[in-house]
């Protein structure tokens, strides 16, 4: 019976048939032929090619095995390096995806068994990391690129370089405290001098107001210490409120504004944030997948920290705890309630998103200083119902 046609639906029915993946048992992996049934291959052991190919084999069969385990190994890990990269995987994964390609070589030609010994020898020759957990053994592939070496060296040279910048900084203001330091304890501690007389010959004289004996001369001395003493407390209490004065007027510094601001914003700050009539996202995995990532609306809240919420898809009501849901951001032009910080309880629009801050430009759409932009972070306003 002649061959039938390219185009004819037999020719067609067998290459439908061999496409895809065919049992192993049926594979010869000397003759890299893969039979569709028990009778196909028997007659492929039979031919006279496949009798050549064992007659090479037998000369040198640790050849020929050496030559596949190679191309196995490199083969398995040129996939578990560009696939996975050196992310922790299950070995298992990797050989299932392995084995979809038609053209693999099959581990029954190799010089490993089962996989299991195929993981516990890249371990051995430090090709991946490998760890055996009760779900499997899962393996790390270690990249000994050099480009990637020298990508990782200079990663770690930078990052020294940074951390001795900061050293080299934390070490110069640490001196320019110290020289502060020292600076003002000279300024404060008096110096005493010994008392020297120059010469031996100049006398030494002593005025001592009290020792007149006229009384004339006396009283006006007398009224004279009185007044002096009057105006040496006059310019005494001047100086101090002058000083006084000068201290009010003192500037305050840019780091004595900021901590004002911030403790002001700790004033007006809550731990509690849940409001009614919000929309709220449910992140808790303990009620399972049917309610987790999902969004609700805030129907009452009690005791300042809980909730109960109605799922938007299922209509189903929860009672919940604040640590178990987050804010929604809705879409430019939305509106949006803020939750926390001196706006509290405050309508607004949402203006636009700043992503590389995790903050919000809000317009005020209640209130006093209603028309007026702030700029919000993600937990601080959620979307309104």
């Amino acid at each position: 019976m002649g061959k039938a046609d390219f185009l004819s639906p037999k020719a067609i029915s067998n290459r439908i048939k061999s496409k895809g993946l065919q049992k192993l048992r049926w594979y010869c992996q000397m003759c890299q032929k893969q039979c569709r049934d028990e009778n196909g291959f028997k007659c492929h052991c039979m031919s006279e090619s496949h009798q050549r190919q064992l007659l090479l084999a037998s000369e040198n069969p640790t050849k020929f095995m050496d030559y596949f385990s190679d191309e196995f190994k490199s083969d398995f890990l040129e996939l578990l390096s560009r696939r996975f990269g050196t992310k922790r995987v299950h070995n298992n994964i990797v050989y299932n995806e392995y084995i979809s390609h038609r053209e693999h070589v099959h581990m029954n030609s190799t010089q490993w068994e089962t996989l299991t010994d195929f993981t516990k020898w890249l371990g051995r020759e430090g090709l991946c990391k490998v760890d055996e957990t009760p779900k499997g053994w899962y393996i790390q592939y270690i990249d000994r690129d050099p480009e990637t070496i020298r990508r990782q060296e200079e990663q770690a040279r930078k990052k020294k370089q940074d951390l001795d910048d900061e050293e080299r900084t934390a070490k110069f203001i640490e001196e320019q405290v110290r020289r502060g330091r020292d600076g003002k304890e000279t300024e404060e501690t008096p110096v005493f001098t010994e008392l020297k007389r120059e010469s031996e010959e100049e006398k030494v004289a002593f005025n001592l107001g009290a020792s007149s004996s006229v009384a004339g001369p006396s009283r006006s001395s007398s009224a004279l210490g009185a007044s002096a003493l009057k105006a040496a407390s006059t310019s005494v209490k001047r100086k101090d409120t002058s000083s006084d004065t000068r201290g009010e007027k003192k500037k305050k510094s840019a780091l004595e504004e900021i901590i004002e601001v911030e403790k002001k914003k700790k004033s007006v700050r809550t731990d509690y944030w849940l409001q009614p009539n919000i929309i709220v996202k449910v992140v808790t995995k303990k009620l399972g997948e049917k309610y987790h990532k999902k969004k609700a609306v805030v129907m009452e809240v009690r005791d300042k920290y809980g909730a109960v919420v109605r799922m938007i898809d299922s209509g189903d009501k929860l009672k919940l705890d604040q640590n178990h849901l987050e804010t929604v951001i809705p879409a430019p032009g939305k509106r949006v309630l803020i939750l926390n910080d001196q706006y509290r309880d405050t309508e607004a629009l949402l203006e636009g998103i700043d992503e590389k801050n995790f903050s919000a430009t809000l317009t005020l759409d209640s209130g006093q200083q209603k028309g007026k932009r702030v700029d919000v972070a993600y937990e601080d306003f959620s979307k309104l119902a």
